[in-house]
């Protein structure tokens, strides 16, 4: 079994909404870091020279290869990430090994099953 990791920026107040729909997708669960910052093409507005920024969390998926694809288009509609600019990003990296998801592959062997 092969597996992708979708790493996903998003919003704090859109992680609940992106999580349930990762999961409808096919996401099995995910390691979520809360309180990070980023910058996109535009920097942050300022007020009286302080910085006026949303919290952001990061999402981390670990997912079976087949479907990847599916979740991160999920991700992607759900954060409004095309529609709206600085809402977020998700992008998947291949996984070379795991460990510890013993639990999660004979679930994902009988879906990726049924998709094939």
């Amino acid at each position: 079994m092969h597996f992708k990791l979708i790493v996903t920026f998003v919003e704090d107040d859109k992680t609940d909404r992106i999580m349930e729909a990762a999961r409808e997708a096919g996401a099995t669960g995910a390691t979520i870091i809360n309180n990070a910052r980023g910058e996109g093409l535009k920097g942050s507005k300022t007020f009286f020279g302080l910085q006026l920024e949303t919290q952001r969390d990061v999402l981390m998926f670990l997912v079976e290869e087949h479907m990847a694809r599916e979740i991160l288009e999920t991700i992607c509609k759900v954060g409004e990430f095309d529609a709206r600019p600085g809402t977020g990003i998700a992008f998947q990296i291949d996984v070379e090994d795991a460990l510890g998801i013993s639990q999660q592959a004979n679930v994902l062997i009988e879906k990726v099953e049924k998709e094939l």
